[in-house]
Formats: structure tokens, C-alpha cells, sequence
């Protein structure tokens, strides 16, 4: 072999060893519209018509027929247990079998979580019961439903969820890498 084959295979072999430089492209996607504090006020107060009837048509004829009080008792007493028992369960359930209560199909907007396509039991415990008893038990943290880019209250943050429209898109702009060849486990630029 000559110098000169030498030499051109060397500068062919360089070209197809020049790294290449990543580049980067605008990906536009639609993603579920977050529901607001207001659409998730009405759907709330829709399911506390909902929760009352449940617990004055189940609960209170029982009571009724036993003879126990049902009125002017403390929060620790058998009718509001039996009360509260419904309230966070009708949540509970409701929320992990149609992903939505009855206020929010209503309303059109439903539950979901921000880690995995569907809601684990846990997620709904921590997110309905324990989340739920603090966003009510101090009512001005669920205002910040309003204030936040997800419209997640306290009860989101704790579940890691939040809660979208269902017919209610918006459009959002991503800078994505675009894949080289190869598996980029091997850094193939000279130092």
C-alpha cells in the first residue's frame, strides 16, 4: 500500500468518526386542560347533596328506629361516625371505580394521577381521606386550588394528583432531543 492510499483512508476513516452533535426540536403536545377552583367548588358542593342524602336516607331511619339521637351530638358520637364513615367512602369509592364522584361527571372533570395511568388505593386513601380531612379541617388551603399551575389543592400534593377536565385540551410547546445513532453509551469525540 502506498502513502497516498494510506493517507485517504486515514481522512475517510476521520470523517465517519467526527461526532455528532446533538440537535434539538420543538414537540408540540396536547395535554387535559387542569380544572379550576370554581368547576371543582360546584362539583364539591354537588356531592355534599349527594353524601347528605346517602347518609338521610341510610343512616338516620336506622337511628331513627333504634331511638338514638341524631341531632346536637359531640363529633365523636355514633351518628357522626357513621356519617363521616360515608363521606370519605363515597369519595373513596367513587374515585377509584369511575375516577370520578358524581359531582365531578357533572361537572366533567375527573381525577388523575400524575405518576401512573391509574389510581392505587393508597394514592386515593392518602389523596380522599387523610388529604380531604385537612383541605376541610382548614378550609383556606383548599384555595389554593386557584394559585397553583396544576390546580392542585393540598389533597393533590399529598396524592400526587390532580384533577383535569375530560373534553378540555391545551396545546403546549417541549424542546426534545433528538436521538443519535448508536447507543451513546461510547463518547466518540477526540479530547
Amino acid at each position: 500500500m502506498t502513502d497516498h492510499e494510506t493517507e485517504k483512508s486515514a481522512e475517510l476513516q476521520g470523517e465517519k468518526e467526527l461526532p455528532k452533535t446533538p440537535s434539538y426540536e420543538e414537540v408540540l403536545f396536547y395535554e387535559r386542560k387542569p380544572a379550576g377552583f370554581w368547576v371543582r367548588f360546584w362539583a364539591y358542593l354537588i356531592d355534599l347533596l349527594v353524601v347528605a342524602a346517602l347518609t338521610s336516607i341510610l343512616v338516620k331511619p336506622v337511628f331513627a328506629l333504634s331511638g338514638l339521637e341524631t341531632t346536637n351530638m359531640p363529633w365523636y358520637g355514633p351518628y357522626a361516625i357513621v356519617s363521616a364513615v360515608i363521606f370519605y367512602g363515597y369519595f373513596v369509592v367513587m374515585t377509584k371505580f369511575f375516577g370520578q364522584t358524581v359531582g365531578k361527571m357533572i361537572m366533567g372533570i375527573r381525577v388523575v394521577s400524575l405518576k401512573s395511568d391509574n389510581l392505587s388505593i393508597m394514592t386515593l386513601l392518602f389523596r380522599e381521606w387523610i388529604g380531604r380531612f385537612i383541605s376541610v379541617t382548614i378550609l383556606p388551603l383548599y384555595w389554593i386550588v386557584g394559585f397553583t399551575p396544576l390546580k392542585q389543592g393540598v389533597h393533590d400534593y399529598i396524592a400526587d394528583t390532580t384533577v383535569v377536565h375530560e373534553d378540555s385540551f391545551r396545546k403546549n410547546k417541549m424542546i426534545h432531543k433528538k436521538k443519535l445513532e448508536g447507543s451513546e453509551l461510547q463518547e466518540t469525540g477526540t479530547f
